[in-house]
């Protein structure tokens, strides 16, 4: 079987699975109620919703410009929801084969150990894009209907021309679908040393929540750069400008630096491992 063979395969078996399409259509539905209830609550004048880091002053943008709903789900629904969806379907994907004893039957296909990883990797990275494209996009949607839409007042109070806020947002997404597939990765490696999927699904949880509580204590300032979740929220970078992109560069190295360990951790626990057995 052929690479591409093997990883269109893949993807039909993730995206075609009942569990994993509930999943994208809750990920949809969050932006649609973000939206409505921001719309009704805008007229009232009460006070915005608080949040971690940048969240506040997205609120307040959203009023005058319907495309900030989208970074408004990005920033509400990057706290637990778009990390959980990614970690249910990147801890199931060696787990869930060696639970169901189909690993033996897919080291049986002249793969290859490397190979299937390989596989299972683009396909967890692809649908973490997909998660993080749909809030996006939905949003973006939302935002035109309830919400006036023209030029783009960032946050650092300079405005620029409709597309360029467009551009602005692309460049968000692609930001937080790289912080997913980090996670993706990271999934994987847990989910290779384990043949329980919920227990790979709930250590990565449970590491993603133990890194954002970290990351908002003081006390362990010196290392939150280094805390895997710490610069997730920071596609804010490209809502001021000129954008902040040394905030950005940290950022994409450090996900490429977990992704690295992660794939390389993986893959070394897979290719030894006694999984046909």
């Amino acid at each position: 079987m052929s690479t591409g063979r093997f990883l269109r395969s893949e993807l039909r078996l993730v995206f075609g699975r009942r569990r994993n399409q509930v999943l994208l259509v809750v990920t949809a539905l969050f932006p649609v109620a973000i939206g409505i209830a921001l719309r009704v609550a805008a007229p009232r004048g009460g006070a915005q919703p608080s949040g971690p880091n940048q969240a506040p002053l997205l609120y307040n943008q959203l009023a005058g410009n319907g495309v900030f709903l989208s970074f408004v789900a990005l920033s509400t629904l990057l706290l637990l929801v778009l990390p959980i969806v990614v970690t249910v379907v990147a801890g199931d994907a060696v787990a869930g084969e060696a639970g169901y004893g189909t690993l033996r039957y897919l080291l049986t296909v002249p793969a290859g150990r490397a190979r299937l990883l390989g596989v299972k990797l683009a396909t967890a990275v692809i649908y973490a894009l997909a998660a993080t494209l749909i809030v996006s996009v939905v949003a973006l949607i939302v935002g035109v209907l309830l919400f006036p839409i023209g030029p783009v007042t960032l946050l650092s109070g300079a405005t620029v021309s409709l597309p360029a806020g467009l551009a602005r947002l692309a460049l968000s997404t692609l930001y937080v679908a790289a912080a997913m597939a980090m996670l993706a990765a990271l999934g994987l490696a847990i989910s290779t040393v384990t043949e329980h999927a919920l227990a790979a699904i709930a250590g990565l949880v449970v590491a993603v929540v133990t890194s954002e509580v970290a990351d908002n204590i003081p006390q362990l300032a010196p290392i939150a750069p280094y805390l895997p979740t710490h610069w997730w929220l920071s596609f804010d970078a490209f809502l001021r400008a000129p954008t902040d992109s040394v905030t950005v560069e940290k950022g994409l190295a450090s996900f490429g630096v977990y992704l690295i360990l992660a794939v390389a951790f993986a893959w070394a626990r897979f290719t030894t491992a006694d999984v046909t057995s």
